[in-house]
């Protein structure tokens, strides 16, 4: 009897192991990615004949936030997502303690300012409101891109920044944080916010034309495919990864966001 039980615990052990893998351990052929839905989605779907030509089934699931996509390849929802750069993937994998890995870039989203209320950053007056995405890595970027342009100026510490870098405040700005998805919606309510640039073309925005300021293609942070750690040899994960890099792939972003999107090569 004793033994009978052991044997039913290992077997259901063997079961939870083999779900725990996710989607590529049952189907090598099968590739389910998670990812926000313009640029990521729009371009996950361009390459699916890419990859229906090696055999590969390609599944895309739209997100609207920066957390699910990652919970979901950590816990084997999901084989792998593409809508993060590494900044941000660090940054959430020390906080959970995820273990989530980059298999390749893709492309740049250079970062911009918009407003409603002003038509160049010149006319931005002392006291005005800036809105800013609240994750960390994002604020980091944010001020730095402030600083640049000089609306602010940040202290020497290394790593990443916070409001309380902030050395200088020439135009006494007052900086308002909210979530990144959220940003679009507040541009009545704030004279300046500076966005994403995946919501800031769901929200209808040309970063080349409507952006005060705007990050240069030299920008660090490269958005990527991502993986749980040990699938990033898996079959369908390499071959998407060539896709979504291919010259024809890197043409289409090139033609179809006009800038807004770099592609990049690695």
């Amino acid at each position: 009897m004793w033994k009978k039980m052991m044997t039913l615990v290992l077997a259901l052990a063997l079961v939870s192991v083999t779900a725990a893998c996710g989607s590529v351990g049952k189907d090598e052929n099968t590739i389910t990615v998670g990812a926000s839905q313009v640029p990521h989605a729009e371009i996950l779907e361009h390459v699916k004949p890419q990859l229906q030509k090696k055999g590969i089934n390609l599944q895309v699931k739209v997100f609207q936030d920066y957390v699910l996509p990652n919970k979901a390849v950590e816990e084997g929802q999901l084989d792998a997502n593409f809508f993060q750069h590494v900044p941000w993937m660090e940054a959430t994998n020390k906080e959970r303690g995820w273990h989530l890995t980059k298999v390749t870039g893709v492309h740049i989203e250079p970062m911009g300012a918009y407003s409603k209320k002003i038509k160049n950053i010149s006319q931005l007056k002392n006291g005005a409101t800036v809105a800013l995405p609240n994750a960390t890595s994002e604020i980091t970027r944010v001020l730095l891109l402030l600083d640049k342009e000089g609306l602010i100026k940040l202290d020497n510490r290394k790593g990443d920044k916070s409001l309380k870098n902030i050395k200088s405040n020439p135009k006494k700005l007052k900086f308002k944080l909210l979530e990144a998805a959220a940003l679009p919606r507040v541009l009545d309510q704030v004279d300046v916010a500076v966005i994403n640039t995946n919501y800031a073309l769901q929200a209808k925005l040309n970063p080349q034309k409507d952006a005060l300021i705007l990050e240069g293609t030299d920008s660090p942070y490269v958005n990527v495919l991502a993986v749980k750690k040990g699938n990033e040899n898996k079959k369908a994960v390499k071959e998407l990864a060539k896709a979504l890099t291919s010259k024809e792939t890197q043409e289409f972003i090139k033609k179809k966001y006009k800038g807004a999107v770099v592609p990049v090569s690695e």
